[in-house]
């Protein structure tokens, strides 16, 4: 099972009774809109007991098409990469 934004609005606002579900939405959408600023910017992200994302440059390289076989070079690139919290694995691996 995924959980998606709307599911995570839901949990969120079952798990606030003070909160009305147009404050849930409006605060998860705040989060995500800062947590994209943060990496746009190169900044990471850390969220503690979760993990950390962060920005890695990775070089042009060698590729080929699957389609037709034909060697490409494939350009320069910013990727996110995610680490686990040593909390979560903890918790992930142990029940």
């Amino acid at each position: 099972m995924t959980l998606t934004k709307a599911g995570l609005v839901q949990q969120v606002y079952k798990n606030h009774d003070n909160l009305t579900k147009s404050q849930v939405t409006d605060s998860v959408e705040a989060f995500l809109r800062l947590s994209k600023k943060s990496l746009v910017n190169g900044s990471d992200l850390l969220l503690s007991g979760f993990g950390k994302f962060s920005l890695r440059d990775k070089r042009p390289r060698r590729g080929r098409n699957p389609q037709t076989g034909d060697d490409l070079i494939l350009e320069a690139r910013r990727v996110v990469t995610f680490k686990l919290s040593g909390i979560l694995w903890d918790k992930i691996n142990t029940d």
